[in-house]
């Protein structure tokens, strides 16, 4: 089973792509089950006021054509997938604090944040110097205070839309 598994790491290396470990694999597939459609519909839609929406930073709204886009730009597959986690993370903790503890939500974006916590230890390995500038520096912007000059307001269902969206492009073959 190790040589099988050693083996596609190599084919992996040799096509360019960077496997993700066992534990971000899982972690994702958690987080895939509870970004389920009906979830975030009824979390993210039903639960919040008709066209309710939600102030973030420009950078923290990480679409599929911005992944497709860096890519091009020749980043690594390791560096995408800390990038979609620390945008990710940030949105789900945005949704978060908009909401009061008895708001029907509350304990499903707490479940969220206790994922993203928990694959925050699988990333904590990285280091911004370790990511190319672009991520590094969109990063460093994310987490910034007073960055709030940038603002759009999106909905929360949309956010968590591209946020699995991104999750599937990145995750979906080394996983």
């Amino acid at each position: 089973m190790q040589q099988g598994y050693a083996a596609v790491l190599c084919v992996l290396a040799v096509l360019g792509l960077e496997a993700a470990a066992p534990g971000e694999c899982e972690l994702t597939r958690l987080l895939q089950d509870k970004l389920q459609y009906e979830m975030r519909l009824q979390y993210m839609k039903h639960y919040f006021p008709i066209d309710y929406t939600v102030q973030v930073q420009y950078e923290e709204v990480l679409r599929p054509s911005n992944i497709t886009r860096l890519r091009n730009g020749t980043v690594s597959e390791a560096a995408l997938r800390y990038l979609w986690f620390h945008v990710s993370s940030q949105a789900v903790l945005r949704i978060r604090e908009v909401l009061p503890e008895k708001h029907p939500s509350w304990k499903y974006t707490q479940e969220l944040c206790q994922l993203f916590d928990a694959l925050g230890e699988e990333y904590s390995k990285y280091r911004q110097t370790d990511v190319e500038t672009v991520v590094a520096d969109v990063v460093k912007l994310i987490h910034s205070a007073g960055a709030e000059s940038r603002s759009k307001a999106v909905r929360p269902k949309a956010l968590l839309d591209n946020c699995l969206k991104v999750m599937r492009m990145l995750y979906g073959v080394p996983c």
